[in-house]
Formats: C-alpha cells, structure tokens, sequence
C-alpha cells in the first residue's frame, strides 16, 4: 500500500483524531461568533510556528467544508530569520500544501539596539506591517494564531 502524503494524515487527524479538541471548537467559534461570512477575504498570517499552521491548516479544510464563500491568503512576514530558518518555514508550508505569500520587513533591524520594551515595540511593527499588506492582498480580515480572526479596521492600520 503507497504511503499517503504527510499532508494528506495532517489533514485527517485534524478531522478525526482531533475532532473533539481541536476541529469542533474551532468550527463552533468560527459560527457562533460570524467570524467569517461570504465575501470575505482573510490574511491568515503565519509564524511559522505550529499554531499558526494549524490555523491555517483548519481554514483551508473549513473554506473545502463551508457553504459560506470566502478567500484567503496565506502570508508569514519575515522580519530577519536566519537563512535556515526561513527555508525550514517554506518546507514546512510546502509539505502542508500552504500556499504561502512571503514578504520581508527589518523589524529585527530595527530593534536590535532598543533596550527598553523590545518586545512590545517588535509586536507593534509586526502588527502594522501584516494589516498593511493584508490591505495590499485586498484581505477585510486578518487572522492570527493567538487572537484567531479580526477585523480588519483601516482606521486602527494608521495610527
């Protein structure tokens, strides 16, 4: 019997074994708090990170699931990783069949010698670039491993 692709178990186990713990309450929020709704178009900004795949990975198989229209665009920010870093965030997105949209910012440049909230201001600038070119992708919606989905405010993206 032929090995299934990586992606293919990903996708499943998110469905089946994760079921009760992952997939249904994600769908539950998704409906119960009109998240999405035909029409839109969402950033799904990714990290690279595990929650941030996962994300994506349950938006694309809710988008194949939904009745509800809607788009997205899959987009990581790269604020100065490592060379390797950087290719191990493509593979990864390459296995899960991800469609990832890269765009480089110098965030890490520029706070590289600020002392006092680093962090803060890393977030900030981070913030500022996705909602921008969220804008730039046509996107009404951003959606974020720790906040899952906002809307997007043009108003707020100018401060």
């Amino acid at each position: 019997m032929k090995q299934e692709a990586p992606r293919i178990n990903i996708e499943r186990s998110i469905i089946k074994d994760y079921r009760k713990t992952i997939w249904k309450p994600f769908v539950k929020g998704i409906q119960e708090y009109r998240m999405i709704e035909d029409g839109d178009r969402v950033a799904v900004c990714i990290s690279g990170g595990k929650d941030s795949m996962l994300l994506a990975k349950c938006l694309q198989q809710l988008k194949r699931q939904s009745d509800t229209k809607f788009e997205l665009e899959f987009i990581i920010m790269d604020p100065g990783y490592q060379a390797e870093n950087r290719r191990l965030i493509e593979e990864n997105a390459a296995l899960m069949n991800i469609p990832v949209r890269i765009f480089d910012s110098d965030i890490f440049n520029i706070v590289v010698d600020v002392t006092q909230s680093p962090c803060y201001l890393c977030a900030r600038m981070r913030r500022g670039y996705l909602y921008s070119h969220a804008k730039e992708l046509g996107c009404n919606k951003i959606a974020l491993r720790h906040h899952f989905l906002e809307t997007y405010d043009r108003e707020e993206s100018q401060e």
